[in-house]
Formats: structure tokens, sequence, C-alpha cells
């Protein structure tokens, strides 16, 4: 595997490269914000943080600061640090609270006053900050609060998206009041979108600290706003809210290692778990369809036992046999490379009941020339979250109540079902499928990696760190690979018709049924190029965004 190294290093001399900093985001300001975050005197951590908080302004349908993150990071020093900024299940939440009338009310989860938890992101931005960081929250916060406050132009997506939610952005009168004209029509791709309560906000956590958010005017305004809309978070629910630093989650993959992020993420579960799922199949040297159906087996057996057995670790207990190597080769014997092998349920890992872990999204990735590297995702779940602005904030609320099981097996916004392990409770943090993980080479790092896109972040991690570890890819060819996603239920497989017609006809002779995409996902990624001694970005392609560095 280091002769595989070597070669790739060799292969990457046509990708554009950076000596001392590079980032990849989806959009271009919040890649000049992380640029300009190290040209300041900051350093990788500074740039991801920088980052997050522009996309909060120019990403807003994606995430923000009303909503949570995950970080893995690599200090200069060697130091691995995992932060869990997922949000919170209010004080007052029940497991059975969107059962009103005696009936489930599918849509109470995922908009208005119902929907959210508590946001996660700051403490979790501060924390990676007085650990890692150079620089102050105040002195990341202020830039991205002038670009709310001037405006920015809206691209495709932003507008796609704006779009596609109007009809219930428009029963919030905050919401409609920013993202819609005088004539009621939402706001089009050229549009300006001018946040001027967002920058105040900005500018006021800036001046008195994120304890203006937690417990002061923000925590009160939410409150008040719930109070008056059926919602239940209350100002002491966000005094409550706590960062979580956790145990990576580590595993190995044809001499490479890789960390990613523990429960309450499934992402770094599931994604070391296919991976050693893989290792004893010649994934290389197997044919487009072959290689498509035995990662799809793979994917299969992992989310059915994520179905089962994923949770908050601090309230359920997660087993880490799910990732032991042994189970892994149990679960790979039951791949058949001929056809589909039905999966009935989940596998039950080694030490299932002591060995266990303790106690709409955007993926971003940054890493400089002293060894600070950073996967950062962060949501607010489905675009524009809860549909719900706090008035006078600017601030969108999330709506990852919905990750919960909001009843055991009824499906969630992106077909995902549970089990009680991820049934709602009081201060219990939903599963999360974000996946920020770092691949190391003898003890150095070679690549983050994330992705955006509901469950499809597992996968679409999964498919990049293969195509440039099992196939040999430099990263903006891996990332322009056509993908595939199968999450266990519903059972179908989606690929995108990027594939060649026959090897989608040979994938669906072997079993599988096929629900066609012509694109999904956003995934980025920071490579070292070790020939070259350069760090080289890369973003997806299927979406707009920057790579760019320094």
């Amino acid at each position: 595997m280091i002769s595989l190294l070597l070669s790739l290093s060799t292969v990457f001399s046509a990708e554009p490269g950076f000596p001392k900093f590079a980032a990849a985001t989806v959009h271009p300001l919040a890649t000049e914000a992380a640029v300009n975050a190290v040209k300041r005197g900051g350093n990788a951590v500074d740039a991801a943080i920088a980052a997050g908080l522009t996309l909060g302004v120019v990403d807003g349908h994606n995430s923000g600061i009303g909503g949570g993150c995950f970080l893995v990071i690599r200090a200069a020093d060697g130091q691995i640090t995992c932060i869990d900024g997922r949000e919170m299940a209010p004080a007052k939440a029940s497991r059975d609270m969107y059962v009103i009338g005696g009936k489930l009310d599918n849509e109470a989860s995922k908009t208005g006053a119902l929907a959210s938890g508590i946001p996660g992101a700051l403490k979790a931005y501060e924390l990676a900050l007085k650990k890692h960081g150079k620089l102050t929250l105040a002195d990341l916060l202020l830039p991205a609060a002038e670009i709310a406050e001037k405006g920015f132009v809206l691209d495709e997506v932003y507008a796609r998206k704006l779009a596609a939610t109007a009809s219930k952005l428009k029963l919030f009168p905050a919401s409609a009041a920013l993202f819609f004209k005088a004539d009621g029509s939402p706001l089009q791709e050229g549009d300006k979108l001018v946040q001027k309560d967002l920058a105040k906000t900005y500018r006021a956590i800036a001046e008195h600290g994120i304890e203006w958010f937690y417990g002061g005017d923000f925590a009160t305004r939410t409150e008040a706003w719930m109070r008056d809309n059926g919602g239940i978070i209350t100002a002491e629910d966000f005094r409550n809210y706590k960062a979580v630093e956790r145990e990576p989650v580590r595993a190995s993959y044809r001499g490479y290692d890789i960390v990613s992020m523990p429960p309450p993420s499934s992402g770094g579960v599931h994604l070391a778990q296919i991976l050693q799922i893989m290792e004893p199949f010649p994934v290389r040297h197997l044919r487009a369809s072959s290689r498509v159906h035995l990662v799809t087996e793979a994917m299969k057996l992992a989310f059915a036992d994520r179905a089962f057995w994923l949770g908050d670790p601090d309230f359920v207990k997660v087993p880490r046999g799910l990732v032991d190597p042994a189970y892994a080769k149990v679960q790979a014997a039951k791949i058949n490379l001929d056809h589909v092998t039905p999966v009935p349920g989940h596998g039950t890992p080694p030490r299932w009941e002591g060995d266990v872990f303790g106690k709409h999204t955007t993926h971003l990735s940054t890493a400089d020339v002293h060894g600070n590297w950073v996967a950062l995702n962060q949501t607010i779940n489905t675009a524009f979250g809860s549909k719900v602005i706090i008035p006078g904030t600017g601030v969108l609320l999330n709506d990852e109540m919905d990750d919960f099981a909001v009843q055991p097996g009824v499906p969630n916004a992106f077909k995902l079902i549970g089990a009680e392990a991820n049934a709602v409770a009081p201060g219990k943090r939903p599963l999360s499928s974000m996946t920020p993980t770092l691949v190391f080479k003898d003890g150095q790092p070679i690549l983050s990696a994330g992705a955006a896109g509901g469950p499809t972040i597992i996968t679409q991690t999964l498919l990049l760190i293969s195509n440039i570890l099992d196939q040999g890819l430099e990263p903006n060819a891996a990332l322009k690979q056509p993908r595939f996603h199968h999450q266990w239920n519903p059972d179908a497989l989606k690929i995108e018709i990027s594939f060649d017609e026959s090897t989608l006809k040979r994938v669906e002779a072997l079993g599988h049924k096929l629900e066609k995409t012509s694109g999904f996902g956003a995934c980025q990624c920071v490579f070292w190029d070790a020939g070259r001694k350069l760090l080289v970005p890369a973003h997806d392609p299927r979406i707009p965004g920057k790579a760019d560095g320094w």
C-alpha cells in the first residue's frame, strides 16, 4: 500500500495544490473566508469555523447557528479531537410527542414549533477554537456578519430550494419577510439576499460571547416565540446545552487508518463497517457492475444494523462490535457476488451487551502545512430546517427532531427507519448520518472528507475514499465518479445514470431494484500530495462550490 500511495502522488501531478493551506466548501464566499482566516494568522481550525459561520449566511438553507455540527480535528501536535455539537431534544420532549389526537402527525417533526432541537453549532465552534484555534470567535463572526448585512446574490441551488420550500416558509412571518418579494413571490437566482437581523445576531455574539445566544437575548426570544406558537423549547434548555468531546471511531482499510465521528453519528460506525466488509474482496479489479453490487450488499448490511443498534450513546448501548474486523468477516461471508442476498434484519455484533461506545447538511474540509486537519459537517436538517426564523434574529431553527425515530418503524423525511435506540427522550441527541472523516497513512493525515445529503452522506464518503484508495483516482476524478446508495429500507438502489447503460443493466440483472437519478449529494475533500508536498482541495462537481488555498 505504500507503493500505491507513492503512485497516487505521481498521478496527482495535474491537480492544483497549495503549499500552506487548502479548503473545499460548497460556496466560494465560504472558501474565501477560510483562506482569509489563515492569512490573518489563523490555522485550519480557525478556517473551518470561518467557513462554517459564512455558510450559515450564504448557504443558510443547509446549515447555520440554529443547527448543529460534528468536527473531527487532527491538531498539529498529533492530538485528535471529535466534537459533538449535535442538537439536543428539549426537556419537555417525550417519546410520543408527535402522536396528536391519537394519530401520528408526520409533519410536526419537520415544520414549525415542535420540529427543533437545541442548536449546538456555536458551542462546538467555541470548544474547537479554545482547544486548537489561534483566532477568537469574534474574529470569525464579524466578516460573516458583513456579508449578511451587505447581502449576496442567490445561486441556482439556493433559489431552487427556496422555491421548493416556499409554501412552508410562508407560514412563518419572519421567514416570509426575509425570503419573499413584495408581490409574494420567492427570491430567485440572481436576486440579492440581505440579512440585517442575522448580521445583528452575529455582531451581538461577537460582542457579548455565546452566552448571549445560550443564556441571554436569543434564548429569551426563542422561549417567547415557542410559548406563543405551541412549542416546548425554553431558555433553560439553551442554558443546559453542552458540546461534548467523544472518542473517535477508528478502523483500518488496506493499510490506511480511518478516523471518523462516533455516535450519535451513525456515519463513522457504518463507514468503518462497510469498508471492513469490502476489504476481503478485490475491489480494484472488479468490473463496474460487480463493484456496485458488492458495495451495495455491504451498504445493506450496515444500514440494517443502523436501524436497530444506533442512537445517542449517552442514552443507549451502541456496540463497539459493529466495527470489529471479526464481525466484518461474518457479514462479508453473507455476500454472494453473483446475485442479491436478502437482508431480513440486523446482525448481532460481538460483545453487544457490554462493550459499547462511551457516553440537510453541508461538509467542508480544511488543512494547513503545520499538520492541522479538519473535517466539519454541519446542518439544520432538511432545506431551511423547521422553516422558522425567530423574529428579530435572522436565525433559522433546525428540524432535527425528525432525525429521531418519531415512532419506531416510521420512516423520517429521508425514508430512514429507526428502533427504540433512537426514540425521542428529553436531553437526547438524534441519530445523524454526518460522516466527517480523516484518513491516515503511517500516522500522517492524507485526506479530509465528508458529504451532505441525508443518509447518502455515509455512502458518498465511502465511495470517495474507495475511489481514491482502491481505484487510485485523484480527488477531483474521484468526486466525478457515478454514485449509488442503498439504505436497506426501502429496498431500492439509488444510482446515477452517468453509469453506462450496460453497467446499469448488469446491476439490475444481479437482482437490484434500480432507482435512477441524474445525480445526488455534495462531497468535499482535501488530499495531501506527498510527491509534490502540496495540499490538494476538491469540491463536488454536481453543485456550486470552490476549492482553493494559499
